[in-house]
């Protein structure tokens, strides 16, 4: 009877056995790719809301000046004078060098003196001719040489200017190259005259930014000679053309400097503000991810992620702009979804993200209280980094 008993327990025994094997939830979650056992995966996740399109584009350039120019004589002669102060300021039409002008007003008096016998004759043939005393053709050659002498006063006074170097616009001079008694020659350089305000910055940023740019466009400038600070200025001229060995577009802008703190040739760090002022669905760029050309996030919905393809528009530092596929509110996943037990529709946890302790998970209501520290096993906080 004892050895029946004994029988009877270990068949049942073996049945119990069998059965719990056939119903095991963590084997059934394994299979599937799941976490096992029905265990909900740790993530972090953020709920996206309308933000400023804000962007800018980082690129380096050269300070030039607005305009700039060599001072170079059109005629040869002996420096007689010099009217400015080495780096100081000049207007426009400011003398800046007199040559030698003695021959040239010699010139100019002679030719006003033939002028004015050429006036008297011309006055004369013209009352003969009214009264029909001299031949028509007399009357016209008296009338050509006043008009021969007109020109020979005007190119006299013309060449008696030139022997003055004026400043064809108000700038800062440079250093003379000459002194007084200095003999120059036609196009020998003499002194460099620049404006420096509004000064100029040229760079170049690569075609595929062009869909970005336009005249008008703000541009923040920093320079080694002044850490820390930022000068402002706006971009007024793009090349038509793209550079074909760099494939970049050239671009320049303009920036206010009345106390002439900036100087041509200097380097410069700028940021190009390329923000429509609009309002856009911006993600966390490590929220994307990629299959061929689908692109898709997982967002949570009743507590599982869902897998989401979207449309992506314009990058800005750190995010990505969605233009299709979510909307205000939804909850999208920004770490974790990267686990080989990811998929459509598995149970997740959302966890604060790192560093805001005590934060609500996204998707909570904002008087529900945060999970504690100790909650989560290390193991699993270390799989949502």
């Amino acid at each position: 009877m004892r050895r029946n008993l004994l029988f009877t327990g270990l068949l049942l025994a073996g049945a119990l056995a069998l059965g719990g094997c056939g119903g095991d939830p963590a084997a059934e979650g394994a299979a599937g790719g799941g976490p096992p056992g029905g265990m909900q995966l740790p993530v972090e996740a953020v709920t996206i809301q309308p933000q400023p399109l804000e962007g800018g584009l980082q690129t380096v350039g050269s300070l030039r000046a607005d305009e700039s120019v060599v001072v170079r004589p059109e005629v040869g002669g002996r420096i007689e004078r010099i009217h400015f102060e080495e780096g100081g300021r000049v207007r426009a039409g400011q003398p800046l060098f007199s040559l030698d002008a003695s021959l040239a007003r010699a010139s100019l008096n002679e030719a006003q003196a033939n002028l004015e016998n050429s006036r008297r004759a011309n006055a004369r043939a013209a009352e003969l001719a009214g009264e029909q005393l001299i031949a028509r053709s007399d009357y016209d050659q008296t009338r050509a040489n006043y008009a021969v002498d007109q020109a020979r006063v005007a190119s006299a006074r013309t060449a008696l200017e030139k022997m003055t170097l004026r400043a064809p616009f108000s700038g800062q001079i440079g250093l003379r190259e000459v002194s007084v008694g200095d003999f120059v020659n036609v196009g020998q350089d003499l002194v460099t005259l620049v404006r420096m305000d509004p000064i100029e910055v040229d760079f170049s940023l690569p075609e595929g930014a062009l869909p970005q740019l336009d005249t008008g466009q703000k541009i923040s400038v920093s320079v080694d000679a002044f850490p820390g600070e930022a000068f402002g200025g706006q971009v007024v001229a793009i090349a038509p053309v793209i550079d074909p060995n760099s494939r970049s577009v050239q671009l320049r802008a303009q920036i206010a400097n009345p106390d002439f703190r900036l100087r041509p040739g200097q380097f410069a760090r700028l940021t190009l503000d390329t923000s429509t002022g609009g309002e856009a669905l911006l993600i966390p760029e490590q929220a994307l991810m990629q299959e061929g050309e689908t692109r898709f996030v997982f967002t949570v919905v009743d507590g599982k992620a869902v897998r989401t393809e979207v449309t992506t528009g314009r990058r800005v530092p750190g995010k990505v702009q969605v233009v299709e596929g979510l909307q205000a509110g939804d909850v999208v996943i920004v770490a974790g979804q990267g686990k080989p037990t990811m998929q459509d529709g598995v149970p997740v946890m959302v966890l604060p993200p790192a560093g805001a302790a005590g934060a609500a998970p996204a998707g909570a209501p904002a008087d529900a209280p945060a999970d504690a520290p100790g909650d989560a096993p290390a193991t699993d906080a270390a799989d949502a980094e």
